[in-house]
């Protein structure tokens, strides 16, 4: 979310409000990017009965694999067909990424995106 901040100018008479749009560092918007056909390199993780799901050259519940930049995170559970019941969940390097945000958290060079189904025990 932006914030607005508003300055003054110290003549009443000359009132001048100025806006300046302050976005967080971890929020980017698909108007903030340069959309390019460039590669980055992730790390794809799936855990428990979703490790199914996973490419044939994954090793340890994990696979390094290359995508388009500014792939969402939706965009990885949507190519792998991975059921939205079971996307539970979703990390991106240790960061909690709630369903409504998945399709604006864009995945970066080196992340790691791990995904684990809801999972019950006792």
């Amino acid at each position: 979310m932006s914030q607005i901040l508003k300055t003054q100018q110290q003549k009443p008479d000359d009132e001048i409000t100025v806006a300046q749009n302050i976005m967080s560092p971890d929020i980017v918007t698909s108007s903030d990017i340069n959309r390019s056909s460039a590669n980055v390199t992730i790390v794809f993780k799936l855990y428990a009965m979703l490790a199914r799901y996973l490419p044939p050259e994954a090793e340890n519940n994990q696979v390094e694999m290359s995508i388009k930049a500014q792939t969402s995170v939706a965009d990885i559970i949507e190519r792998y067909g991975l059921p939205e019941a079971l996307t539970h969940l979703v990390l991106v390097n240790g960061h909690y990424v709630a369903p409504a945000d998945r399709d604006k958290r864009w995945l970066s060079e080196g992340d790691h995106l791990a995904i684990w189904p809801p999972i019950a025990g006792g």
